[in-house]
C-alpha cells in the first residue's frame, strides 16, 4: 500500500511538470520574496556616575615589606572612599598580583630585583562633581596608576531600549529606500534579530583589561542636555548603541 501511494505521488509530480512544459509556464514558487537590512542607532547620554580603576604597585626584596607597603596604601584609599561617603559595595579590590622580578630574565640570585605587589581598586562614584577631588586625593596617598576612567549612566537599560527602537526604525527606513530603488514595496517583517548593543566610553584600563567597543550608526539622538566640566575633566557624553537585523517581505 505504501509503495502504491509513493507511485501515485510520483506520477502526479511528473504530470505537473509535463503540463508546465506543454503550456510553456514555470512551476509556481512559494518561496517568500525577502529583503534583509541592518539598522544601527546611537543614543548620546550625559553620564551620572564614573568608574575609577586605580592601580597600586610596590616592590621590595623582602616580600613581607612589599606587601605591607601595598596594604598601607590600599587602606588609605579605602579610608578616602569612606570620607567621600562612597557606599562600601561600590569599592572593590579587583586584582591582586605578587611577582618576583629578575634582571636580564634570569633566575640567578644576584639578578633578583625584588617582589612586585600589585592591586587594583575599582571605585564607583555616583557624584561626578567629586571626581576631580577624589582623583587628586588617591594619588596623594600613593596610588601610582590610574588604569581606567569610565563615565557611565545608571539608566543604561532605558537608553538601550531607546537605541533599539531607533535601530528598528532605521532598518525599516533603509529597507524602504533600497526596495524603492528597484520599484518594490516593503511588507511585513519576516525575521527580527538583535545583533549587538552596548555602551561606549573613550577610556580604557589594563591589569583588568577593560575597554568599550565602538560601533557604526545611522541614527544618532542627543539626550540628557549639555555636559559640564569637572575641574580639568570634562565627562562629555557617552554613547549607548544598538544594532538589529530585520528581514522584510516584499509585497507582490
Amino acid at each position: 500500500m505504501k509503495a502504491r501511494i509513493v507511485s501515485i505521488v510520483g506520477v502526479s509530480l511528473i504530470l505537473t511538470f509535463a503540463l508546465c512544459a506543454w503550456t510553456g509556464e514555470q512551476p509556481v514558487s512559494h518561496e517568500p520574496r525577502l529583503i534583509t537590512v541592518t539598522g544601527d542607532a546611537k543614543v548620546r547620554v550625559v553620564p551620572d556616575e564614573v568608574l575609577l580603576t586605580l592601580g597600586v604597585e610596590t616592590w621590595d626584596k623582602d616580600l613581607v615589606v612589599a606587601k605591607d607597603q601595598n596594604d598601607a596604601i590600599v587602606n588609605k584609599v579605602l579610608g578616602l572612599a569612606a570620607d567621600y561617603a562612597i557606599d562600601p559595595q561600590h569599592v572593590q579590590i579587583d586584582y591582586v598580583n605578587i611577582e618576583p622580578w629578575y634582571r636580564h630574565g634570569t633566575y640567578e640570585e644576584q639578578d633578583f630585583l625584588g617582589f612586585f605587589v600589585r592591586k587594583t581598586i575599582v571605585i564607583t562614584l555616583r557624584d561626578i562633581s567629586k571626581f576631580e577631588d577624589l582623583l587628586t586625593d588617591v594619588l596623594g596617598v600613593g596610588v601610582n596608576y590610574v588604569q581606567g576612567i569610565q563615565f557611565r549612566t545608571t539608566q543604561l537599560r532605558k537608553y538601550r531600549d531607546e537605541a533599539r527602537a531607533l535601530a528598528i526604525k532605521a532598518a525599516r527606513e533603509k529597507a524602504i529606500a533600497l526596495a524603492g530603488e528597484l520599484g518594490q514595496k516593503v511588507g511585513e517583517p519576516h525575521v527580527i534579530r538583535e545583533d549587538q548593543g552596548g555602551w561606549w566610553s573613550g577610556y580604557g584600563a589594563w591589569w583588568g583589561s577593560r575597554w568599550g567597543a565602538a560601533m557604526t550608526q545611522n541614527v544618532i539622538q542627543e539626550l540628557g542636555g549639555a555636559s559640564s566640566a569637572t575641574g580639568t575633566v570634562a565627562p562629555g557624553q557617552i554613547s549607548v548603541q544598538a544594532r538589529v537585523a530585520v528581514t522584510f517581505q516584499l509585497e507582490i
